[in-house]
């Protein structure tokens, strides 16, 4: 009996190919698309964290100092906007941001766990045997599967610790910053866990730093040394950063003894005193 030899000419594809979207939706549709969306929101939130970072170094001008640089956020959009309204614009812009990169590097992860059996479910990486040899790999690289998750859970964290006011270790006022930044960094375990996540932050910061260039194509042989001297020197800067808040909290050198509004516990008691203190400096 003859055989029935299938046509090479005309392979059948392993997956059914999905109905392409319009532009600019179908750019989520294949891997290559959802390494940009977590190259292009990764530029906006490394922006986003060299930002926030600088302008927390206001603490070390004093209360009142942090106080106005608050208030200039609160107030973006001048007359012509409502006062807030401009700054939860760019939230909600912040969280898209994050969300579309936590998902884009989440499915990026299983469309390739998904192409082989043997690849393990954290990193999608394909396991071998006698094992993997990482020589182009870097430290950095190989933790991103444990970095991400433990930025996501920080970012949560400082959210409710500093913005909400929803954890027990701090005596939390609305619209005194400084008092907030203070009573909580000076409580040891929770400095502990601001220096470990930054940590981790760093180390994210500078694989991204160093990936997003090569996503997109931006790679030369002739300016990889530069790349990585970039990605290095902003990771080290972020880092160093953030990390004298907790540090110096612990230090004394951010106390709430030097806030001369701390003894008011509303926003407009504290309002008034630091605008009263303002007045005077001008």
């Amino acid at each position: 009996m003859a055989q029935t030899m299938p046509n090479l000419r005309d392979p059948q594809p392993i997956r059914t190919r999905k109905k392409p979207l319009p532009f600019p939706l179908n750019i989520w549709q294949s891997a290559v698309g959802r390494k940009w969306i977590m190259a292009l929101t990764g530029v906006g939130l490394l922006g986003f964290v060299l930002a926030h970072m600088i302008g927390n170094l206001h603490v070390y001008e004093g209360p009142a100092a942090l106080h106005e640089y608050a208030e200039a956020l609160r107030g973006l959009g001048g007359e012509i906007i409502p006062r807030t309204w401009l700054l939860w614009v760019l939230r909600i812009g912040l969280i898209a941001m994050f969300g579309l990169h936590i998902a884009a590097a989440y499915t990026t992860k299983e469309i390739s766990r998904s192409a082989s059996e043997e690849a393990n479910f954290m990193d999608g990486q394909k396991t071998y045997p006698g094992g993997r040899d990482y020589i182009a790999a870097s430290y950095a690289s190989r933790t991103m599967r444990w970095t991400g998750p433990i930025i996501l859970l920080y970012l949560i964290f400082h959210l409710a610790d500093l913005t909400w006011g929803l954890l027990p270790h701090t005596d939390y006022v609305r619209g005194d910053p400084y008092h907030n930044l203070a009573t909580s960094l000076s409580n040891l375990p929770v400095a502990i866990i601001y220096v470990v996540a930054n940590i981790a932050l760093a180390i994210h910061i500078f694989h991204g730093a160093w990936s997003l260039f090569q996503t997109l194509g931006l790679n030369n042989p002739r300016y990889n040394q530069a790349r990585r001297g970039f990605a290095a020197g902003l990771a080290a800067v972020i880092l160093l950063g953030n990390l004298t808040f907790p540090i110096l909290a612990q230090a004394g050198v951010i106390d709430d003894d030097k806030n001369e509004c701390a003894q008011y516990d509303t926003t407009e008691e504290n309002t008034a005193c630091f605008e009263a203190i303002l007045e005077e400096g001008h």
